[in-house]
């Protein structure tokens, strides 16, 4: 029997069994990023233009020049204080919240598995608790035409219930416009940082690539993950249906069969189109369908960057 699924409930995007998955795996840029240090956590930095952000527990090894004794006075409890300028890494995650990734909502619902946008929406949430488990910080950007919500990168767990909160709210509607999205995310990262995409790319690709591109040419080490859903790459309709337009589209009503073997041909046109144009950019791609198990989807995409960074190759 499937698991019953709340879904008014943020923390659902935090699913147990993917993050004791991949718990003990290391997320890291391919690419060397501002003021990223050899080992696991930051190295002090001094200056009176350093920014403070916030505080987190004192871990083993860390300087006791910066534990904040008067916070030990007062809760009896070690914290260092940690500024903006020590960040090893910089993650944002991106999720599209158009339209579009409603796609078989209902379908998903009944069944109690996941559709397009709570797939993703689950994996972002599962690699932005690991980037922050590891003392890195991470971002949270959901759009459709415009920039739904946005959280600035933090490291703390705490920071996870304004994740999972924002990515609740922000359900599904309205068209996407990438090339705009992701010129504001470009902007709003002044250093070089990891940049994890999650979108259906049901959009032109020129102004996908035009913006990939701008986030290479900042420098910034960038993934997309290709959400689909299994009827959109299998195409299994059979009798009269009424297709519903989605994101303006029109509704089409036809015989799915007469249009089966033209449909699969221009889907793997199109798939082969973004997959080479994301290759030739450098940056990595990874295809996902609503069946795949996300625990074992996640460990293999983090196994593969694990690899990439035990043998570094210039992009």
């Amino acid at each position: 029997m499937a698991k019953r699924i709340d879904w008014n409930d943020p923390r659902r995007f935090l699913d147990p069994k993917v993050i004791a998955r991949i718990s003990q795996l290391d997320l890291r840029a391919r690419q060397v990023v501002e003021g990223f240090l050899s080992g696991m956590h930051k190295s002090p930095v001094y200056g009176q233009s350093v920014e403070f952000v916030q505080h987190r527990e004192y871990m083993p090894g860390d300087d006791l020049r910066r534990i904040d004794w008067k916070v030990w006075q007062r809760s009896d409890k070690f914290v260092v204080k940690q500024y903006e300028a020590e960040t090893n890494l910089r993650a944002y995650v991106v999720v599209d919240a158009s339209e579009s990734m409603l796609y078989g909502i209902e379908k998903h619902q009944r069944a109690g598995t996941l559709y397009k946008y709570d797939y993703v929406a689950t994996a972002a949430a599962c690699l932005a608790y690991l980037t922050v488990k590891q003392q890195d910080s991470c971002g949270l950007i959901t759009f459709d035409a415009d920039v739904r919500e946005s959280i600035p990168p933090r490291s703390s767990i705490r920071h996870m219930d304004a994740v999972t909160k924002a990515l609740q709210i922000s359900q599904p509607r309205e068209k996407t416009d990438i090339l705009k999205i992701l010129r504001q995310v470009a902007e709003s990262m002044p250093n070089r940082g990891l940049v994890l995409i999650f979108s259906d790319l049901l959009c032109d690709r020129e102004p996908l690539f035009k913006g990939l591109e701008m986030l290479r040419h900042r420098r910034h080490d960038v993934m997309v993950f290709h959400i689909l859903d299994d009827d959109e790459l299998l195409f299994p309709f059979s009798g009269m249906t009424k297709f519903e337009g989605l994101e303006e589209q029109p509704h089409l009503l036809c015989d799915p069969r007469s249009l089966r073997e033209g449909y699969l041909e221009e889907l793997e046109l199109y798939l082969t189109e973004v997959r080479r144009g994301c290759t030739r950019i450098g940056i990595d791609y990874t295809l996902l369908r609503t069946s795949d198990y996300m625990d074992a989807v996640l460990s293999k995409f983090l196994y593969q960057r694990m690899s990439a960074r035990a043998n570094p190759t210039r992009r």
